[in-house]
């Protein structure tokens, strides 16, 4: 099983967690929604919208390839980076990964304005 660092949140994971037991084929979110972080998942997992964004540091290469509709989400995702995806469609493999939750998403956008 791959182990899943989850890098430090102010809000969601203030002291980051690692998870060492994260079973490979399930998605990143999956696996954070059941060791209690509570990332958000405004579409219930289903790939339509950009909440669960997450920035994977390490092992990205591992991670099954995005779709082309992740791909056309993210790219309305805050903070998108190279090595971006949603954490709900982000299946793990076998190789640990690390990951960032972005500060922001869409929805902290739209509600501060």
């Amino acid at each position: 099983m791959p182990k899943l660092t989850v890098l430090p949140h102010p809000d969601v994971c203030p002291e980051g967690k690692v998870i060492d037991d994260a079973p490979a084929g399930v998605s990143i979110c999956r696996v954070l929604l059941d060791h209690d972080v509570e990332i958000e998942h405004a579409c219930e997992l289903s790939c339509a919208c950009t909440t669960c964004h997450v920035i994977v540091r390490q092992g990205y290469q591992s991670l099954d390839e995005a779709t082309d509709m992740e791909e056309d989400l993210l790219d309305k995702a805050w903070g998108l980076t190279s090595t971006s995806r949603l954490s709900c469609q982000a299946m793990l493999a076998d190789q640990d990964i690390t990951v960032e939750i972005p500060r922001y998403s869409i929805n902290h956008a739209k509600e501060s304005h």
